[in-house]
C-alpha cells in the first residue's frame, strides 16, 4: 500500500499509533483524578494501577533499541 511493506506498517503502528494511544491515555488518566478530585496520593495510585501496562511497552521498546544497537 502506498509502497510500503507490511513490516513498515506494522512498525509505524507499533510504535507511533501505540505511542499516541499511550499519550492519550495519560490525558485520559489525569481528568480521571481531576473530575474525582482524588487529591496526590489519589493520583499517584491512579497513574501507578492505570499505567502500569506502559512500563512493559517502554520496556520491550527500549530493550529492542539496546541489542540492534
Amino acid at each position: 500500500m502506498f509502497g510500503y511493506t507490511e513490516a513498515q506498517i506494522s512498525w509505524f503502528g507499533l510504535t507511533f499509533g501505540v505511542g499516541a494511544f499511550m499519550i492519550y491515555m495519560v490525558f485520559i488518566i489525569a481528568q480521571l483524578a481531576w473530575e474525582s478530585k482524588a487529591g496526590k496520593f489519589g493520583t499517584f495510585v491512579l497513574f501507578l494501577a492505570l499505567g502500569l501496562g506502559f512500563t512493559g511497552f517502554i520496556a520491550k521498546q527500549v530493550l529492542q533499541w539496546l541489542l540492534e544497537k
